[in-house]
C-alpha cells in the first residue's frame, strides 16, 4: 500500500459498479488499504463492463473495473453462506469504514446489516449507497445512470430545447456521486475515530445530484423563492456581436469566451490591432446585428490554426480560447504531460497501460497509484491476517465459501 495521506485507514469495500468503486479508489490511491469482497463466481459486475482490449471480453481486463478499484485488495465471499457472513463481521471487526451499495435492505436480510456491524466493530463507520436512499417511498426502486440523472431535476435542462431531454455522456451522474460518498465516507471515518461511534451515512445518488452545483441546486432554490428556474433549455442567441461557444479551426473546434472588455485582445490576436478603436466598430460591438461581420473577421484566422495553435495565440493576449480535446488529444495534451497526469501500470492480463492520475496533488503525500487487483488475489493475505490458517481458506474454497 502506498504511504499516502490516508496511510492507516482501514475500508472494507462491498460496493460494486461504478459510484461506490469509485469512491472507495479515492481512498486506495492516497493511501488506505481497501479491501474489496467480490462474489467467487464472477466479481463485481463492473469486471464484465467494457472497454476491453481488442474488444475481448475477460473478467481480468474490463477497462472500467481497472480504472476504478486502483490499490485495492481483492477478496472472494459468497454471503449466501453463514460461514461467508462470519468471516465478513471478522472483517468488520478489523475495519475503520465499511462501504456498502446493495439494495437497501439486502445486507440486513443477510444477517450482516447496520445492527450486525455495529456489534461487531462499534467504532467503524458505515457508508451505505443507493439509488434513492435507505428509506422513502422510492427505496425500492430500481435506476441506472440515465434514471439518476432523469430523476435528480438536471436532465430537464440538457439538450436542444426543441427536442427531448438527454444526459451527459457515459456514466457522469454515477461517477459525481462516487465523489460526494468519498467525502462523506471519510468524514464519518474521521467522526468515528474521534467520538469512539461509527456513523452511519446514507448517501442517495439521486440526492447528490438534486443537491449538486451542476444547475440543480441552484434551480431548486430559484424555484423555491420565485417558482422559476434559473437555468433552463435554450437554445444559444447571440447576446452581442463578439463570438463566444463553439467554433470550427483546421484540425476540429475551438470553445470561446468573448466580453465586450476584451475586444482588444481579440483584435490583436487575429493580427487586426487597427480594429480596437474603430469607432464604427468599437461602439457597435452590444449589436447582435453586427456579429456576421465579426465573424467574417475571426473565422479566416481560426481556419487557418489548429486548436492548440489558435488557444496559444488567443491565451498569450489574455483572450479565453480553449482546444475542444478528443481523447486522444487529452492523451497527448502537453500539459497532462508536464504535470506528469497518467500514469503507466503493469497488470498480468491486461498488460501495461496509462491510467489518469490524481484529480489533486499532495506535494508531502501525493499517494501512488497500483494496479487493480485480480479476482480473489488476496483472498489467503487478508484471511491469514483475520485469524484463518492457509489450510482453512483451501476448506473454505473447496466448500464455495470464498
Amino acid at each position: 500500500m502506498s504511504e499516502g495521506p490516508l496511510a492507516g485507514l482501514r475500508v472494507l469495500d462491498l460496493s460494486q459498479g461504478v459510484t461506490g468503486p469509485f469512491a472507495t479508489k479515492y481512498y486506495a490511491d492516497f493511501g488506505a488499504d481497501v479491501v474489496k469482497v467480490e462474489r467467487p463466481d464472477g466479481g463485481d459486475p463492473a469486471r464484465r463492463m467494457g472497454p476491453f482490449p481488442h474488444d475481448v471480453p475477460h473478467a481480468e481486463t474490463s477497462g472500467m473495473f481497472l480504472h476504478l478499484n486502483t490499490g485495492k485488495r481483492s477478496v472472494t465471499l459468497d454471503l449466501r453462506h453463514a460461514t461467508a457472513r462470519a468471516i465478513l463481521l471478522r472483517l468488520v471487526a478489523d475495519a475503520d469504514l465499511v462501504v456498502e451499495s446493495f439494495r437497501p435492505g439486502t445486507l440486513g436480510r443477510l444477517g450482516v446489516g447496520p445492527e450486525a456491524i455495529a456489534a461487531a466493530n462499534p467504532r467503524a463507520a458505515l457508508l451505505q449507497i443507493s439509488n434513492f436512499g435507505q428509506s422513502g417511498p422510492y427505496r425500492d426502486f430500481a435506476a441506472d445512470d440515465l434514471l439518476l440523472y432523469a430523476m435528480g431535476g438536471v436532465m430537464q435542462i440538457t439538450g436542444d430545447p426543441e427536442r427531448e431531454p438527454i444526459k451527459l455522456g457515459l456514466y457522469m451522474p454515477l461517477f459525481f456521486a462516487g465523489v460526494v460518498a468519498a467525502g462523506m465516507g471519510l468524514a464519518a471515518a474521521w467522526g468515528a475515530r474521534r467520538d469512539g461511534v461509527g456513523e452511519r451515512v446514507d448517501c442517495s445518488i439521486q440526492e447528490a445530484l438534486a443537491a449538486s452545483m451542476d444547475r440543480g441546486a441552484p434551480n431548486l432554490m430559484a424555484y423555491q423563492y420565485s417558482g422559476t428556474l434559473m437555468s433552463t433549455r435554450e437554445r444559444a442567441v447571440r447576446m452581442n456581436a463578439l463570438p463566444a461557444g463553439t467554433y470550427p479551426v483546421a484540425d476540429g473546434y475551438v470553445s470561446i469566451a468573448t466580453q465586450i472588455a476584451w475586444w482588444p485582445r481579440l483584435c490583436r490576436t487575429i493580427g487586426r490591432p487597427d480594429l480596437i478603436d474603430d469607432e464604427r466598430i468599437a461602439s457597435r460591438l452590444y449589436d447582435p446585428l453586427l456579429a456576421e461581420e465579426i465573424d467574417a473577421l475571426v473565422y479566416p484566422w481560426l481556419l487557418s490554426h489548429t486548436k492548440q495553435e489558435a488557444m496559444a495565440l488567443a491565451q498569450a493576449e489574455g483572450w479565453p480560447v480553449s482546444a475542444l480535446n478528443t481523447m486522444d488529444d487529452v492523451f497527448r495534451d502537453p500539459h497532462f504531460r508536464a504535470r506528469n497526469f497518467f500514469t503507466t501500470l503493469d497488470h498480468p492480463y491486461a498488460g501495461a497501460l496509462e491510467y489518469p492520475g490524481f484529480a489533486l496533488k499532495l506535494h508531502g503525500t501525493p499517494g501512488t497509484l497500483h494496479r487493480a487487483p485480480l479476482l480473489g488475489e488476496h483472498t489467503v493475505e487478508v484471511l491469514c491476517g483475520v485469524g484463518y490458517a492457509r489450510a482453512d481458506v483451501v476448506r473454505l474454497r473447496q466448500l464455495g465459501v470464498v
